[in-house]
C-alpha cells in the first residue's frame, strides 16, 4: 500500500517511522521523505493502518494505491 503523508522535517519522519514500527502486521516499510510517500507491505486492512498512523502522528494520511497479493503458489502454511 502506498500512502501520502505530509512529512515536513526529521521529527515528522521519526513520528511516522515509530508509528510503523509499532504495528506488528506490517512486514516492511519504506519512507520517501522527499516525495511525502510511505510504502508498507504485510497482511493488514489498509483503512485500519491509515487510521492508526493518523492517530499516532496527527498527520493527514491519504491512501494512493493498494496492491493485493493473493495466496497463489507461495507457502503461507507456517502461520
Amino acid at each position: 500500500m502506498i500512502m501520502r503523508i505530509n512529512i515536513d522535517c526529521n521529527g515528522c519522519c521519526r513520528k511516522v517511522r515509530r508509528a510503523l514500527l509499532n504495528m506488528q502486521e506490517l512486514e516492511t516499510h519504506l519512507i520517501e521523505k522527499n516525495q511525502c510517500r510511505v510504502s508498507v507491505c504485510g497482511k493488514f486492512i489498509p483503512q485500519e493502518v491509515a487510521i492508526k498512523i493518523r492517530k499516532q502522528t496527527n498527520r493527514r494520511v491519504e491512501i494512493l494505491d493498494v496492491q493485493e497479493f493473493g495466496n497463489s503458489t507461495e507457502n503461507h502454511d507456517h502461520l
